[in-house]
């Protein structure tokens, strides 16, 4: 899949991305997406009414990946995490070029989760997604020493 983005994919330009993606919800969708992880909800059903059309993942990957970026700019904002470019490793494992860092050097993949969800549906829930990487969530959720499914 090749991506035609509107700016260069590093982490300086995350917030632009994000906040693309949030005058687009608003316009196209009438959804705002108000960065917060109840938010996430909003993008799932966003992601499903694509799926219910008919569209894929190759049609709209430069949305996917700026929902991405939201997803992301939603666990910076309200759990600690910053975004990097990823390393060679971390590229070929999540086939994109940021991350977000989480306290205890935690690392996520937003934007591969979003295209995973518009891939395989709500079994690949974002809100489920958030959960799993905060420290809110109950002991038998935490994403600790096992990796998780990015």
């Amino acid at each position: 899949m090749r991506l035609r983005l509107k700016y260069a994919p590093i982490p300086e330009n995350v917030a632009r991305f994000a906040a693309d993606i949030v005058a687009s919800a608003a316009e196209v969708s009438r959804v705002e997406l108000d960065y917060s992880p109840d938010s996430l909800t909003l993008v799932d059903d966003i992601l499903e009414g694509f799926r219910a059309d008919g569209i894929t993942s190759d049609q709209v990957a430069e949305t996917l990946f700026g929902f991405g970026c939201y997803i992301g700019e939603v666990l910076a904002r309200h759990e600690g995490g910053c975004w990097r470019k990823a390393t060679e490793q971390e590229v070929n494992l999540f086939s994109f070029p940021m991350v977000i860092e989480l306290p205890a050097k935690r690392v996520c993949n937003p934007i591969g989760k979003v295209f995973k969800r518009m891939e395989n549906g709500p079994e690949d829930n974002l809100r489920y997604f958030y959960t799993v990487f905060t420290s809110a969530e109950p002991r038998s959720l935490r994403a600790t020493d096992a990796p998780v499914d990015r």
